[in-house]
């Protein structure tokens, strides 16, 4: 039964994935929570973003420089040693600049930024990694566009839905279902870690936009002969030159041995960012207590269900905590507020829960490495999502 509440528009529909089996406990308990008082659930959440709104101003910018301003640190640190020989301070430096790059261009491309007064274009999500600024605000293995639509669109309006392009447990279902040891499926998904952007998360990326332009149905991730050129031209091959080339060669004065180091040291960075980034975001939507959804949201308070109980936050703490976890770890948060800067989900977290509480709604939180564990379990198939049909 939906939740009593203003009904929003139906989506286009997609293909659906193969059918896993329910948990009839879960759902039931799921059905449950529909009967709790959402409306003023909603309207206390309402509220409360009403008063984070009214605050918005200078503190933002200054946090949000402090960030950059920390990636750019790392990156420095990076180069500094990236000449002295193949090592692990480099590689780190390099690859904390380069999350911290991705870390920015998620939440300005949100429009985090854009309603705080006085924000320089630069940092609104008109301009940040457009066009040109692409390869001064986030270079990376796959375009703005096509991750724009991807994630801030399909993602976050169908979270946990078949038409979810993010939804592991399908993703992986050949690892999931295959044949091999567990121990070798566990060492697929560990070395997919590695690699993740490039072999997993850019050709979706260039998928979801072209099946958009092309009305095709979702879930499919076969590239035609336009998406897999469009990849490599716009993706691959000048990520690749400006990272394994372009910056090798600013060693070359120093001699060979320098500019073999900085290479060495620039691909760790690009493996070290990746499995970084894979241990935060992947266990963000996945686990075996966390719901997958084979049905739209009614209206806009079972929508609020969806985007709740289909996420976890980590540990929350100071802004060293949460810039090691991108600000990912108020997952729930985010997807009750996309649209947030950084500094106010730290602020707004510990409202969110006490209202939660309050109102009976589940509210999931963890430390990020036992995610990762049942995150993993899903992916290799030790464990299942529960379904809610």
């Amino acid at each position: 039964m939906p939740i009593q509440q203003t009904q929003t528009a139906q989506h286009t529909a997609h293909e659906r994935a193969p059918a896993p089996q329910a948990d009839t406990d879960f759902e039931a308990r799921f059905e449950a929570l529909k009967e709790l008082d959402w409306r003023g659930f909603m309207a206390e959440l309402q509220a409360l973003r009403s008063e984070i709104d009214a605050q918005l101003g200078p503190e933002d910018l200054a946090h949000l420089r402090k960030i950059e301003n920390w990636g750019h640190l790392a990156t420095a640190l990076g180069l500094l040693t990236a000449g002295l020989g193949p090592n692990l301070l480099s590689m780190a430096g390099l690859s904390l600049g380069r999350t911290t790059r991705w870390l920015l261009m998620h939440h300005i491309g949100h429009r985090g930024y854009d309603r705080v007064p006085g924000v320089p274009k630069r940092y609104t999500s008109r301009f940040f990694g457009r066009g040109w600024r692409r390869w001064v605000d986030w270079p990376d293995w796959m375009t703005p566009e096509s991750w724009n639509y991807e994630h801030n669109i399909l993602h976050h309006t169908h979270t946990g839905q078949v038409a979810d392009p993010d939804l592991l447990e399908r993703n992986t279902e050949k690892i999931r279902h295959s044949n091999l040891p567990l121990p070798l499926r566990q060492a697929l998904m560990l070395g997919l870690g590695l690699v993740w952007k490039p072999v997993y998360y850019a050709p979706s990326n260039i998928h979801a936009i072209h099946t958009h332009q092309a009305k095709g149905p979702q879930g499919d991730y076969t590239l035609d002969r336009e998406g897999i050129l469009e990849l490599i031209l716009d993706g691959y091959l000048p990520y690749a030159l400006l990272q394994f080339v372009l910056l090798p060669s600013l060693f070359l004065p120093a001699g060979l041995w320098a500019t073999y180091s900085a290479l060495i040291n620039s691909l760790g960075a690009e493996l070290l960012a990746n499995f970084h980034s894979f241990l935060v975001v992947g266990p963000n939507h996945t686990g075996d207590d966390i719901p997958r959804f084979e049905r739209k949201p009614a209206n806009k308070a079972e929508r609020m269900l969806h985007q709740i109980t289909g996420s976890v936050n980590y540990t929350c703490g100071n802004d060293l905590i949460d810039f090691l976890q991108f600000w990912l770890n108020y997952q729930i948060e985010h997807h009750i507020w996309p649209d947030l800067p950084m500094l106010r989900y730290g602020q707004v977290q510990p409202k969110v829960k006490a209202l939660c509480e309050k109102y009976g709604v589940p509210y999931l939180q963890e430390d990020v490495f036992k995610r990762f564990g049942k995150m993993l379990d899903v992916t290799t198939g030790q464990s299942d999502m529960p379904v809610i049909r």
